[in-house]
């Protein structure tokens, strides 16, 4: 069994599309997603950030590769990583908000807390 889900998409499909609700998240602070691809991109989300928590050139040189937009990379850096300073961890909040019309996937809001 595989350590993550596969959300009915190739490899490279999964990737991209998980690099852009990250990417997403990161630019708006809240999304909404189905409940699924909510946990998948919690989990980089938050690695995302305590990257930007580092602040080093590396780090910022590994979210830029990562994400698709450098100025979410410079906003995460200068803006979002000063503000989590003083947590470890659980940077993200998921909020359940019921069921899409069209085929009952369980919808969530994936925000940053």
């Amino acid at each position: 069994m595989a350590g993550y889900r596969r959300l009915g998409r190739t490899t490279d499909h999964r990737n991209l599309m998980l690099r852009n609700i990250v990417t997403s998240l990161i630019k708006n602070g809240r999304i909404e997603t189905t409940e699924a691809k909510a946990k998948e991109a919690r989990k980089i989300a938050e690695k995302m950030i305590t990257l930007a928590k580092r602040g080093d050139l590396h780090a910022r040189r590994q979210a830029i590769a990562y994400m698709l937009d450098e100025t979410v990379v410079k906003n995460m850096f200068d803006e979002i990583a000063p503000k989590y300073s003083e947590r470890n961890g659980g940077y993200t909040r998921i909020i359940k908000i019921g069921q899409r019309r069209g085929d009952a996937s369980p919808m969530v809001l994936l925000e940053l807390v």
